[in-house]
């Protein structure tokens, strides 16, 4: 009989933690998606974030609970203080039994321009602990044109190595075959509420079929909305215009560079052949305190790549609300005629 090898449940984890399924999909209690929209409203304008607890079970990653982070100012004391005020709210959740793992945070974003390099940073952050994290974005300012902005993003695999790497010149990327799409992955959202709460919705549910959500997603004015996404949108216009610029500025520096090692090639060459002909030796063809052979660094193609996803996100925004609007104004071109 084989000897049976006796694993310690360090070892039991990892390999679970190995063969766990990717994330296919988030579910969010609706009490938790209440939440989120009734504390991003209070403060809209201004923007803010939470926590996020549940359970992560295969490929599903269950929100079940949140609570929003104090609005204050930066600074290291303060930053101290909102960490113990993180672990003391988990405590106290623990204490009445609810659940206090960590699945990830939420955060509020105005016209959809939440893709930032801070983003990336507080991804990495959660990262560093917690495997498979997500972020809920809702945009109050998209929800009130009779949507419910809310998505769950999570970083791909193929951008995070890259982004510990941090080397996004443009030979890595061609070599991991990663494009501006490829930053960010977008998880399913799934709304789950118990059978008790569905009950009790569906008591409470009207007997009329028309509600004021019926009303608001007839609204003709969007003007505002669409003009704020097309200042948005050619703001991001200029910033990915300056970083061509600078592409363009550091390929010109490397052909005027390799002209310049090529002219001095053929010099030390001539002065070879010259040193030969009177039987000295000759000179190494490379001279690494020559400025000529000095590399360029090449700029990195991370804010591109984010300027470049959000307008695209700004595109599919002006796009929806603009089909949105033409089917109103159809439906209320019918509406008059008859």
């Amino acid at each position: 009989m084989a000897n049976v090898v006796p694993r310690s449940f360090l070892q039991v984890a990892a390999k679970e933690e190995e063969a766990a399924p990717p994330l296919r999909v988030v579910q969010i209690e609706g009490l938790v998606i209440l939440k989120i929209i009734k504390h991003c409203k209070e403060f809209s304008p201004a923007l803010v974030t939470g926590q996020l607890l549940g359970l992560d079970v295969g490929s599903v990653l269950e929100v079940t609970n949140c609570f929003p982070f104090p609005v204050r100012e930066e600074d290291e004391e303060i930053e101290a203080e909102g960490a113990n005020y993180q672990l003391e709210m988990m405590r106290c959740l623990r204490e009445v039994n609810v659940d206090n793992n960590t699945v990830g945070w939420y955060q509020s974003t105005l016209f959809g321009s939440f893709q930032t390099v801070e983003l990336i940073e507080t991804f990495m952050n959660y990262q560093e602990n917690i495997k498979r994290c997500v972020c809920i974005i809702y945009d109050p300012s998209r929800s009130n044109q009779g949507v419910l902005a809310l998505k769950a993003l999570k970083l791909s695999d193929s951008f995070m190595e890259l982004y510990r790497s941090n080397n996004f010149t443009g030979e890595k990327l061609r070599e991991k075959n990663l494009s501006w799409v490829d930053i960010f992955e977008e998880i399913p959202i799934k709304v789950s509420n118990s059978a008790l709460i569905s009950a009790f919705m569906t008591e409470l549910e009207p007997d009329t079929p028309v509600t004021q959500c019926d009303y608001e997603r007839l609204q003709l004015s969007t003007n505002p909305y669409l003009e704020r996404n097309v200042e948005f949108l050619i703001e991001c216009m200029d910033d990915l215009s300056m970083e061509q610029q600078k592409f363009q500025f550091y390929y010109r520096n490397l052909s005027r560079q390799q002209a310049q090692q090529q002219a001095w090639l053929q010099k030390r060459r001539s002065d070879n052949m010259a040193r030969k002909a009177a039987g000295e030796e000759p000179l190494p063809e490379e001279d690494p305190s020559n400025p000529a052979f000095k590399p360029i660094p090449e700029p990195s193609r991370l804010d591109s790549f984010l300027i470049t996803n959000q307008i695209s996100n700004y595109c599919n925004q002006i796009n929806g609300v603009a089909g949105q609007s033409f089917s109103r104004l159809y439906l209320m071109k019918a509406l008059q005629e008859n």
